[in-house]
C-alpha cells in the first residue's frame, strides 16, 4: 500500500502560496506569486486558487505548479475575492470536507 499523501493547509503570505503538512506543520511546498503583497487563498475540488497585486493563480494542489496565471489586465491591483462553480473547501481535508458538503446540501433540500 503506497504511503498516504500528507493533508496540506494552503496560506498566502508575502506574495506566496505555502502548503503545510497539517499534523506536523512541515513545509511540503512553497510557490513565489509576484511580489511581496497580500495573497488571498481559495481551495475547490481541485485546485488552489490564489490572486496577488490584481492577478489570479491556478496551482496545483500537490506540488504548488502553477497550472494557469491571468493577469487580469486593465483591472487594476486591488484585493480580490475567489469563488467557483466547484464548491469552496474551508479545509484542506477533501474527503471530510465533501461529505460535509453533500450533508448540508442534503439538510438544505430536506428543509424546503
Amino acid at each position: 500500500m503506497p504511503p498516504r499523501r500528507p493533508t496540506l493547509i494552503y496560506i498566502g503570505i508575502k506574495g506566496h502560496v505555502v502548503a503545510l503538512n497539517r499534523m506536523t506543520g512541515e513545509l511540503v511546498w512553497k510557490t513565489a506569486l509576484k511580489g511581496q503583497y497580500y495573497v488571498q487563498v481559495a481551495r475547490d475540488q481541485d485546485f488552489v486558487y490564489a490572486t496577488a497585486k490584481g492577478e489570479i493563480w491556478c496551482l496545483n494542489p500537490q506540488d504548488g505548479a502553477t497550472i494557469w496565471h491571468n493577469n487580469l489586465k486593465g483591472m487594476g491591483w486591488d484585493l480580490a475575492s475567489i469563488a467557483s462553480d466547484s464548491p469552496l473547501l474551508p479545509s484542506a481535508d477533501i474527503g471530510h470536507t465533501a461529505v460535509s458538503v453533500a450533508r448540508q446540501r442534503q439538510s438544505a433540500a430536506a428543509a424546503t
